[in-house]
């Protein structure tokens, strides 16, 4: 394969590859820092670190609401992971996100994203694909949901 044909080639397999939120691949409009402005979570770095970088500061869950942010995990399409805002629950597998560079350089509103998780935990997710007008093919792991809800503590007297 030639040097342009192979280059062409990993750029349609790798439009999703930052997340981190440093103005990379897709130039400044990134994932992390489009979540972190419309929530206000104070989280910082790949996308795929904010799930471990919440613990015992926001709640974890694997329940959306609104206003929640849907973690996913680092793959080899997303070495960064992505991170989308809940915008409106449509059903118990089905969910509207706010996104920043799912679809390359863009914000997007209203994207649908179901669970497809053999367990209905919102483990695994299918989202759309805008440029074909459809669901993508393409199954992504996820951690599940970040709240900015304190996370449930031992109360003292336990």
């Amino acid at each position: 394969m030639a040097p342009l044909a192979r280059g062409l080639a990993l750029c349609g397999l790798l439009p999703l590859a930052a997340c981190g939120g440093g103005g990379g691949w897709n130039g400044p409009v990134q994932c992390a820092p489009y979540a972190r402005s419309v929530t206000g979570l104070r989280l910082s770095g790949a996308a795929a670190g904010w799930w471990r970088q919440s613990a015992g500061t926001y709640a974890h869950t694997r329940v959306p609401a609104p206003g929640e942010v849907l973690v996913f995990r680092s793959t080899g399409r997303l070495p960064d992971g992505h991170v989308s805002v809940v915008r409106q629950v449509r059903g118990a597998r089905a969910i509207l996100v706010d996104q920043a560079n799912w679809v390359p350089g863009r914000v997007d509103h209203g994207v649908p994203v179901v669970d497809v998780s053999r367990a209905n935990d919102w483990s695994a997710v299918r989202v759309w694909w805008q440029p074909v007008h459809s669901m993508g093919k393409s199954v992504y792991p996820t951690y599940g949901f970040i709240s900015r809800d304190l996370p449930d503590r031992p109360s003292p007297d336990a």
